[in-house]
């Protein structure tokens, strides 16, 4: 497994913009494809958006389509997940997870194919 590291989550306003990042340690994610899943209060985890290993493919989630932008900088064992026109809906504790080698992103939008989580980051986005 992975160990993954979210960071860049915080309070802002609607409207607005964060940058979110997942560190990866314990072996190199350029071998995985990678995705951002959220869990919103009282309710269940979703998907919002998916990488392959290449950063040539990517998923989104409907409801973050066009407002966000998943990318990857495989050298630095990171991914990112922009987030622009930011809504108060979007409030949750956002994930990043490691796919199993040879994961796809199709596999992964299902949560299927995972093996690391990271421990979440929250984001606030206040009306």
């Amino acid at each position: 497994q992975v160990q993954l590291v979210e960071s860049g989550g915080g309070l802002v306003q609607a409207g607005g913009s964060l940058r979110l990042s997942c560190a990866g340690s314990g072996r190199a994610l350029s071998l995985s494809a990678m995705a951002w899943f959220r869990q919103a209060p009282g309710k269940e985890r979703e998907f919002v958006a998916a990488i392959s290993w290449s950063g040539g493919t990517t998923a989104y989630a409907d409801s973050v389509k066009g407002r966000f932008t998943c990318s990857r900088n495989n050298a630095k064992n990171t991914i990112y997940l922009q987030m622009n026109s930011l809504k108060p809906e979007d409030t949750a504790v956002y994930y990043c997870a490691a796919g199993r080698t040879g994961a796809v992103v199709g596999s992964m939008t299902r949560g299927n194919g995972i093996d690391s989580w990271g421990k979440g980051t929250l984001v606030t986005v206040s009306s």
